[in-house]
């Protein structure tokens, strides 16, 4: 199969490949700068990405909001003709500021989750930046879809329906993640649409639909657009590239990592996630480590009773103290081997496409 583009509006993308925004710090101006340069969509984190600025922890939304616009323009400056877009997760205390100065930034694309993101087109209509909503049902679609009718008259301009095999904070309860019989995101995207085709049928527009958690190849695109995805959203496989804005001992924990080392973890805000074992994520299963800063960073976090602080964590793991951090990663981590350049990750992923029918 030729990789078809993806159209969302009036984007085009050569090809169908979003690479996913992964926080704090892993996908940045660089990476979503390389990917966009390849004819894929780059996708910029909107979690706290003002960790290197001075008064983060003193001023720190005015720190992310700062950060945010550093890593937009310079994106912007590496791809000029590249889609730029940025990930906000709904959960996000700063949700609301964020996402206005990324519109206000002309970013190309909002992708929101952690949670059912309903305001999202009250910021984006009348603008050129689209908003793409993220679900892990199609239920979840038809509630997202029929909200934004009904009180922005405004139809999503794409849907990321995301599968349980993703990394990081997942859509799905612990049980459910775990279970061997959890569902597949192939039946999660027939699901999504089934549920929106109504919604196309009545006012004669294309949702396009966008699969995640759990790709991996070329030929896990093909299989994908064969059966009405109109693309994907990929993560872990861009952190194993030069271009990855995160430290090269993040990267190395991706390289080295086997099917044993993967975990699923409690995230303060009662949500599983997806991690790699290390000393700290093992050591937070059985015990408390005191937060001795609070970001306010996540909504229902509640820090007197929060395990561990999420944003030193994940901080930690970016800037290469792996012992000391939490390393999100997807179900397929133990595939990658070696670190290479987006370049020749899309050169392969083609490749790989080219033996679906």
């Amino acid at each position: 199969m030729l990789l078809p583009s993806l159209k969302i509006g009036d984007l085009i993308a050569k090809v169908p490949v979003i690479q996913g925004g992964m926080g704090v710090g892993v996908s940045l101006s660089s990476l979503a700068a390389a990917v966009a340069n390849e004819g894929g969509i780059g996708i910029i984190s909107g979690v706290q990405n003002g960790f290197r600025e001075a008064d983060f922890r003193t001023n720190n939304l005015m720190a992310n909001l700062r950060a945010m616009r550093k890593e937009i323009q310079r994106a912007r400056e590496l791809s000029p003709k590249g889609i730029i877009g940025i990930n906000i997760m709904t959960a996000a205390t700063q949700y609301k500021e964020l996402v206005e100065e990324a519109v206000k930034e002309k970013i190309d694309i909002i992708i929101a989750g952690a949670g059912l993101p309903k305001d999202l087109p009250k910021y984006v209509k009348g603008t050129n930046t689209k908003a793409v909503p993220v679900v892990s049902s199609g239920k979840a679609a038809k509630i997202i879809t029929k909200l934004w009718i009904r009180n922005y008259d405004y139809l999503p301009d794409a849907i990321v329906v995301e599968g349980p095999e993703a990394g990081g904070h997942l859509g799905f309860s612990s049980e459910e993640v775990k279970d061997p019989n959890r569902p597949k995101v192939m039946d999660l995207l027939k699901d999504v649409l089934k549920e929106i085709m109504p919604f196309e049928t009545q006012y004669s527009k294309r949702i396009p639909v966008i699969v995640a958690g759990g790709v991996f190849s070329g030929k896990d695109i093909g299989d994908y657009i064969n059966n009405g995805a109109s693309g994907v959203q990929m993560s872990t496989r861009f952190v194993a590239t030069e271009e990855c804005d995160a430290s090269i001992e993040f990267k190395e924990a991706y390289v080295n990592a086997r099917d044993e080392d993967v975990m699923i973890v409690k995230s303060p805000v009662g949500m599983p996630g997806r991690a790699i074992r290390t000393p700290f994520s093992e050591k937070m299963e059985n015990e408390r480590m005191p937060i001795k800063t609070c970001y306010n960073c996540l909504t229902p976090c509640e820090p007197k009773a929060a395990p561990y602080c999420i944003s030193d964590a994940l901080i930690n793991a970016v800037k290469g103290h792996i012992e000391k951090g939490l390393v999100f990663c997807g179900s397929n981590v133990s595939k990658i081997d070696e670190i290479i350049t987006v370049k020749e990750l899309f050169s392969r992923i083609k490749k790989e496409a080219e033996e679906v029918e």
